[in-house]
């Protein structure tokens, strides 16, 4: 890899640090290309992204970012797993790490907080986002609904009285 390609490398995975809301380094000791590509796809599904960079590169990367302790980290084959979502990183990198033995969480960092490999496997077992707004909406709509089922059944049960006091009556006439 020529210094222009290094350069270009480094300032894209800059760049998508900066955005991301959680880092998560991983060291993988043996996987095949099969295997990185299931975790690269999985991690893409996910909302999340893997980079498999040398570690020289990837601290360059880091500096300027909240993340740049994490440079620490980067040793033997890592790799770094990030997302914007909080959670979909480390949820896929532990589900991952758990499928295949030769995957294993060495740390993280969330925005600027600084994880260990358990406080990474606590974190991948939290809802994402979008399931606590959907939770919370459940719970919003929920009252609405019961209130609607409220003021709905004494209409009902005074119109099934008047039928029954029609039907009543036209079985008297006949």
């Amino acid at each position: 890899m020529d210094r222009g390609a290094k350069e270009a490398l480094v300032t894209a995975l800059n760049r998508s640090l900066v955005e991301a809301g959680l880092v998560v380094v991983t060291r993988q000791r043996g996987m095949t290309v099969a295997e990185t590509t299931r975790l690269r796809r999985q991690m893409r599904d996910g909302g999340a992204s893997f980079k498999v960079a040398k570690n020289r590169l990837a601290r360059l990367a880091l500096k300027g970012t909240r993340y740049e302790a994490l440079g620490e980290q980067l040793t033997g084959p890592t790799g770094l797993a990030f997302s914007s979502d909080p959670v979909a990183a480390a949820r896929v990198a532990v589900k991952f790490s758990k499928e295949n033995d030769k995957l294993s969480i060495v740390a993280g960092a969330m925005a600027g907080q600084m994880l260990d490999a358990a406080g990474v496997k606590a974190l991948a077992e939290l809802p994402s986002l979008d399931q606590l707004r959907g939770k919370i909406a459940g719970v919003l709509q929920a009252p609405a609904a019961k209130l609607a089922a409220v003021l709905q059944a004494p209409a009902g049960q005074l119109a099934r009285v008047l039928k029954a006091y029609a039907e009543k009556g036209q079985s008297q006439a006949a």
